[in-house]
């Protein structure tokens, strides 16, 4: 998929509330880069905590992915919300008109069912807050202006001592990991097989990233992935008495008797510097004693 100058951006919220002035930025930058600009009616709408009821932001989203004039959807923001409306999405129109769908955080759940159903590739990417006058030309925003351009992708990562050297190739899928473990065993469910998986999170005490990976792994979801690709893990918190391992162990340690390469430090989730991955997309990985490496195929 990729837009070209004059197509047009659509913005929805399909989970939590977000006001039009924290929209308003996105909108310019968007502009400047040449796409026009659609408002969802849940921008600036609330109820409650979400941008809408159920209804409104499911039909705001359906409304959204089925006009063939709208050629990529942006989300406001994340937060919660979208597992109370995806099981009333229907992708007839979506599959037969692919278009980018792009955020991260509670959007994993949107992530996750389109590539279960339908196996088309979104964009884990930055959402709305994050366009400012001081980011606006920062690598990671422009990441997203790339990724809607169909430009691949390359990214190299710092070194870390949990790295597992080795080389793959896979479909890149995963995102917000309390997300994943929540969507087991339903429709929207991502068979992990073969793919490089990739995690992110905020705010979790240490032990429940240890419960939810051993949720995972008890599934089988680590038995047989391509590789393990590890975003930011931001504000973690540990108990009183603390939980004995770190984050970087807790994760290494639920995948140590596997051979596939794992790579931390991808500068991806809940942060300021939040690069955007082309999930669903075809990936290599090489992790090395110097660092790490991902290619997006084009």
């Amino acid at each position: 998929m990729q837009l070209q100058q004059g197509a047009t951006i659509g913005i929805t919220c399909p989970a939590g509330y977000v006001s039009k002035e924290r929209v308003e930025y996105a909108v310019k930058v968007l502009n400047d880069w040449g796409y026009k600009v659609c408002l969802g009616n849940t921008v600036g709408n609330e109820f409650h905590y979400f941008s809408g009821t159920d209804q409104e932001r499911l039909v705001d989203l359906q409304q959204m992915m089925d006009d063939p004039a709208i050629d990529a959807i942006l989300m406001g923001r994340g937060g919660y919300g979208v597992s109370r409306i995806i099981d009333g999405l229907d992708l007839t129109a979506f599959k037969a008109k692919p278009k980018w769908l792009c955020g991260f955080s509670d959007i994993t759940v949107l992530h996750s069912h389109i590539l279960a159903q339908a196996g088309i590739p979104t964009l884990h990417s930055p959402m709305c807050g994050a366009f400012k006058p001081e980011t606006e030309l920062s690598a990671h925003i422009l990441s997203l202006k790339n990724a809607l351009a169909g430009k691949g992708d390359e990214y190299v990562l710092p070194l870390s001592a949990h790295n597992r050297v080795g080389t793959t190739n896979g479909i890149l899928t995963g995102g917000n990991l309390s997300l994943l473990v929540h969507l087991t065993g339903s429709v929207s469910e991502v068979d992990f097989t073969g793919k490089i998986l990739f995690i992110e999170d905020l705010g979790e005490h240490l032990y429940h990233v240890d419960r939810m990976l051993l949720h995972l792994k008890r599934a089988g979801k680590l038995d047989n992935l391509a590789g393990l690709l590890v975003g930011s893990f931001t504000d973690m918190e540990d108990t009183d008495r603390p939980f004995g391992q770190t984050l970087e162990e807790i994760i290494f340690d639920k995948v140590k008797e596997y051979n596939y390469p794992v790579a931390f430090n991808m500068p991806c989730g809940h942060q300021e510097t939040n690069y955007t991955l082309a999930l669903g997309a075809e990936h290599s990985l090489n992790v090395s004693k110097e660092g790490s490496m991902l290619v997006r195929h084009p």
